[in-house]
């Protein structure tokens, strides 16, 4: 069997003729259905090392080889092509394409008139024809020379309309898949109609654009990158005009297409789309450059598999596939229980994953999971790893169920299973160390010399079961420690004391609930303005805070619920009872008495209604400041701190090496200041 560990050379006739049927066995798989026992990754690693032996001994060249074909060979279709629809080259590096560009205009004997420079979508490619403007057939690429036709799929397809905004006969070409959008919401509803999640986006788009008389729906999207009846002088015009006539094309997205005057541009632009990668709402596996000018196209010409005038940049895979080889059950603050995945070390996007999540029982259950499998692992940016799927179709037998815990692994007590996310029934009483430790942190509290040492000694003492016992110690009772002296005591009560003025969001941030962190527990501080009005506040009031679902909100109905005891006490000593004038009218449910009212005018100062990004490492007055303080001072200045630049964001404070959210920002037409300009903009407030 080929060593796809170390995809070199084959040494043999036999090894080669090994890695050829490896690939012909991938490429069959990936274009039938998306599904695949090799990543990305591993099958580009096979096909180059079948070139680099075919190059070296060309008598020996396999009839099945998937070099030279369109999709490897493995697709094929009975509707014709009236031109052929081809695959692309690939490039791994930028000294690859400067080798490429350079190539291609000795081929032109002059400079290329310029690049456009594109996402590489991944998904499927089709031919959508239209005749007099109206949507006919619909066909994938099979082959190159003639594909599938997969019209009864039309109608669950987003940006492929029905009739164009002018009666042309055109053939729109393009990729079709699952944002990721698209994608968990297609896992749900199969889910929900006894049907097995989809592995990855590709592997769903591949089976639902195929799939006939199913009892749901699936909606996919369709992105455009070229069109056969439309003669324009450019590509990037070209792109234009199909939006114009009302189709799909990936122009308003922040990495959309874009034309560059040289190929130092071009490795710029590569860079930018690399960096807005994992904030993109759908799959990309490289970045494709064309030559721009029509001319420049004919010109070049194509091969037998792909136009000579256009190449795609390849970037790391994010889903890789690699071996299920346990499940971890860890106990998280508030006691709930979290199965991770142990597994076989796999590099995704450059980084080596051997853990990821698995969310909840419930979801190992849906997704059939068995230790042994094969799975599909997914990481994008600085996201959590994940596993998506197992390969079914790869089980041996050996595959072994996995046992789900009948007693709190960490405690040892019974585990309440009344939820998805199953939890300790001593709920944060199971890892109280690490509840006081969360409370006592700089973001929270902020109470120094509360470490992880001596909260253990606390709870080991007996003195502190949870937050409000913190507020109850006394001078003698610390002084019974170990390694804790007088003048030890005497600072750890001052800073306790302190901790008791800190401001409402701090205080509640500081109880751990479920569903809420530091930019949630500022955004119900300033909605509400008393922990009072927070407990008195029904699900449907929650659902009032910005970025608070109704799901999210009966959590923390429920959370606030079970707190009740250590809230008493609380406010009993003092803690987090600051009032400050609400943002909105909160809501009480029931004959409870409305809370303090609201401003009348909302949020007032410098940044009133201003949604606001930090990124980079921030100088000047704002060098000083935890990126928690960052964000407090933009609420007390009247905005709304966000962690990530979207279509809301009106302005980004960018220090340096600001990497892509400055480009998203600037790509969206948001407003970029520099951290000594943003100081400026909140004046007095930074003091």
């Amino acid at each position: 069997m080929f060593d796809m560990k170390h995809a070199a050379v084959p040494a043999s006739p036999t090894a080669y003729a090994d890695a050829v049927a490896t690939a012909v066995r991938a490429a069959e798989a990936y274009y039938a259905d998306g599904s695949t026992p090799l990543g990305d990754d591993e099958y580009d690693a096979l096909l180059r090392s079948i070139t680099a032996y075919e190059q070296a001994h060309p008598d020996q060249v396999l009839p099945d080889s998937p070099t030279g074909k369109v999709a490897g060979g493995a697709a094929s279709g009975d509707v014709p092509h009236s031109v052929p629809m081809l695959s692309l080259d690939n490039v791994f590096s930028a000294e690859e394409l400067d080798l490429w560009a350079a190539g291609l205009e000795r081929r032109l004997g002059r400079p290329v008139a310029g690049w456009c420079v594109e996402p590489k979508l991944d998904g499927l490619a089709v031919a959508a024809r239209y005749r007099a403007g109206r949507l006919v057939q619909l066909v994938t690429r099979g082959d190159g020379l003639a594909g599938e036709d997969i019209s009864h799929a039309t109608g669950a397809v987003l940006g492929l309309p029905a009739e164009l905004g002018e009666p042309v006969d055109v053939e729109l070409r393009g990729e079709v898949l699952l944002t990721q959008s698209q994608f968990e919401q297609a896992n749900a509803v199969r889910l929900a109609h006894g049907a097995t999640p989809f592995a990855n986006p590709r592997n769903g788009a591949a089976g639902t654009l195929r799939a006939k008389d199913r009892a749901y729906r699936v909606e996919l999207t369709f992105f455009a990158y070229d069109a056969l009846g439309l003669p324009e002088p450019a590509h990037s015009e070209l792109l234009e005009r199909i939006a114009a006539l009302g189709a799909n094309t990936a122009a308003a997205t922040a990495a959309g297409p874009r034309h560059c005057t040289d190929v130092a541009q071009v490795q710029q632009r590569i860079a930018e789309i690399g960096a807005l990668r994992a904030a993109l709402p759908f799959g990309i596996d490289g970045i494709v450059i064309k030559a721009d000018a029509a001319a420049d196209q004919e010109q070049a010409g194509s091969g037998s598999r792909a136009p000579r005038w256009a190449v795609a940049y390849k970037l790391p895979a994010v889903h890789k596939v690699t071996r299920l080889l346990e499940v971890e059950w860890n106990v998280g603050r508030t006691g709930v229980i979290a199965p991770r995945a142990v597994l076989e070390p796999v590099e995704v996007d450059g980084v080596t994953i051997t853990y990821a999540t698995l969310h909840n029982p419930a979801d190992i259950t849906r997704r059939g999971l068995l230790i042994g499998d094969q799975v599909f692992v997914h990481r994008a940016g600085d996201v959590i790893p994940r596993v998506e799927a197992p390969l079914t179709e790869q089980r041996t037998g050996a595959e072994r169920e996995i046992v789900f815990p009948t007693d709190c692994p960490r405690c040892g007590d019974a585990i309440d299973t009344s939820q998805q996310r199953w939890r300790c029934v001593r709920g944060r009483g199971c890892q109280a160390v690490a509840s006081i430790r969360y409370a006592a942190g700089r973001d929270q509290l902020d109470i120094e010399g509360l470490g992880g040492t001596r909260a253990v000694q606390l709870v080991d003492a007996g003195l502190v079961t949870d937050l409000a016992d913190l507020f109850t110690l006394t001078r003698e009772q610390l002084l019974i420690l170990e390694r804790m002296g007088d003048t030890s005591a005497d600072n750890l009560i001052a800073a306790l004391a302190a901790a008791k003025a800190q401001p409402l969001h701090r205080v509640f941030c500081a109880l751990g609930v479920r569903g809420t962190g530091r930019s949630m527990s500022r955004r119900i501080a300033a909605h509400f303005g008393s922990m009072a009005a927070i407990r008195a506040a029904d699900a449907e009031a929650l659902a009032g805070v910005d970025g608070i679902g109704p799901e999210k909100a009966a959590v923390v109905v429920a959370e606030l619920a079970e707190l009740a005891d250590v809230l008493d006490r609380l406010a009993a000593l003092g803690v987090g009872t600051a009032v400050t004038a609400p943002t909105a009218p909160a809501t009480v449910s029931g004959s409870s008495a409305a809370s303090a009212s609201a401003a009348e005018d909302g949020p007032q100062g410098p940044l009133a209604g201003q949604a606001v990004v930090v990124t980079g490492t921030m100088t000047g007055p704002l060098a000083a400041l935890s990126r928690t303080e960052t964000n407090e001072l933009i609420e007390r200045a009247g905005g709304k701190a966000s962690s990530s630049v979207s279509k809301r964001t009106t302005l980004l404070v960018a220090g340096d090496k600001a990497g892509s959210k400055r480009a998203k920002a600037e790509e969206l037409g948001v407003r970029v200041v520099t951290p000594e300009e943003f100081a400026e903009l909140v004046g007095e407030l930074l003091v």
